[in-house]
């Protein structure tokens, strides 16, 4: 089972500096539109064909739109790629805009 990261211990790894690879697998306008920092925009199918050969990070966090491709392509990196830890973003991208809204209210 692909463990799920809150928004917000997302967000606590990214301002501590945490060393992780960070994966948007949204489309490539949604990603220009806004992504979290430091993400890198990999969609699936380019995962699918470099999962295998990629040099992955310790630790993986990867994130879609509301969450479930996400956890479809953390198994993927899981089975098939060579990181130790591999995570899923809960609620994806619109779960972090709800997150970082309400922060601001």
């Amino acid at each position: 089972m692909v463990e799920e990261f809150t928004p917000e211990t997302v967000r606590e790894r990214i301002e501590r500096d945490d060393e992780f690879d960070l994966i948007d697998i949204r489309g490539d306008e949604d990603y220009a539109e806004g992504h979290l920092p430091g993400a890198e925009h990999v969609t699936v199918d380019e995962l699918e064909e470099t999962v295998v050969d990629r040099d992955w990070a310790d630790d993986v966090v990867v994130y879609c739109y509301i969450g479930q491709t996400s956890v479809q392509a953390a198994r993927l990196i899981e089975e098939y790629g060579d990181a130790e830890r591999v995570a899923s973003m809960a609620g994806g991208y619109d779960a972090w805009e709800q997150q970082k809204a309400s922060a601001n209210d």
